[in-house]
Formats: C-alpha cells, structure tokens, sequence
C-alpha cells in the first residue's frame, strides 16, 4: 500500500506541475503508474487528498531548502531572515509555483489550515521566542509576530507565483519583507 501511495504521489506531482490540479487526468494519472483509480481512493480519498499529499511533500522540501539557506547564516536574525527570502525565492521554481502557491490555495483552501505550513509556523514560533529571549527582537506576542511574519511570506511568494515578471517582483518582495520585519528589531537587534 505505501509503495502505491509513493508511485500515485510522484505521478501526481509531475501531472499537477505539467498540466495544473484541474486539468491533470486521475485516468492517464493512475495508468501512468499501473494502478486504478480505486487505488487513489483507498490511499488518498479523492483527487483533492492526492493534491494535499502532494503539496506536503513539496511543502517538506521547500523547509529543508529553507533550513540549509538559513545554516549559513551569522546570527538567529540573519538566519530568520535567509529562510524567509529563501521561501519567498522558490516562488521561481516552476513546480513550487504550480502546485502550492496557485493551485493549493485554489483547491484546498486557507494555507494556514495545511498540516506542513503548521509545521512551519511552529519552527517561526520557536525562532521568533529564541530572538525575543535574546533581546533581537522587541518583546511581542510569540504566535502573532509568527503568523504575521509567515504569512507576509507566504503572500510576497504569492505575488511573485502570479507575476507577469517575477524575476523583477523577487528582489521587491524580499526588500519589502525585510525592511517590514526589521520593525520587531530591538537597537540591539
């Protein structure tokens, strides 16, 4: 059964990126991998469970993208600041366009209701008490400043997925993202 839902999760992910949810076919979908469509329902409920399962896996690689930006990083506010540009970037990467910024949101609905921007938040949150506990930034509610640093992300990354020219939106929507973060800084931060 795992084996099915890998193979039904990898076609899925190339139909989605190549044709979008709506017109990918579960038919060519599920014959591309030998299996039916009974397959997708056991293992995923409907079309829309796969698109979930899709967005999760390519929701878990865009964090360790982000996470490895961020290693580099000189201090804990350099490095909330490399993940987030990194996340913001992605929104270039075809595939990251495609599936979680256009047609996630589209056929799943509020982002912050997905299981791995959860995941997400709660790593922002720790981050966000870190930088707090060490003066950086201002003394601020944890999970507020979090939902609004990653959904102010989350949106520049939605602005870049919907450009007509996202090469020139990008260095814009950083710019902008960091100087609005810069606000929760200390003088010392």
């Amino acid at each position: 059964m795992e084996e099915n839902r890998v193979k039904l999760i990898g076609a899925a992910r190339k139909a989605f990126a190549a044709w979008g949810f709506a017109a990918a076919s579960m038919d060519e979908l599920t014959a591309s991998v030998g299996l039916t469509r009974g397959a997708l329902y056991h293992g995923f409920g409907d079309k829309k469970g796969l698109l979930a399962a899709v967005v999760a896996q390519v929701d878990s690689e865009m964090a360790t993208l982000a996470r490895q930006a961020g290693a580099a990083a000189a201090n804990p506010w350099e490095r909330l600041l490399a993940v987030a540009d990194a996340h913001i970037a992605m929104a270039l990467d075809p595939e990251v366009r495609r599936i979680v910024l256009l047609d996630g949101p589209t056929f799943l609905g509020d982002p912050s209701s997905w299981p791995s921007q959860n995941a997400c938040l709660t790593i922002t949150m720790q981050t966000v008490a870190d930088l707090v506990a060490l003066g950086v930034m201002k003394p601020v509610d944890i999970e507020a400043a979090a939902r609004l640093l990653n959904g102010a992300a989350f949106n520049a990354a939605l602005w870049i997925a919907a450009s007509g020219e996202p090469q020139i939106v990008l260095p814009k929507a950083i710019k902008a993202f960091r100087l609005m973060a810069s606000g929760f800084l200390t003088s010392r931060g």
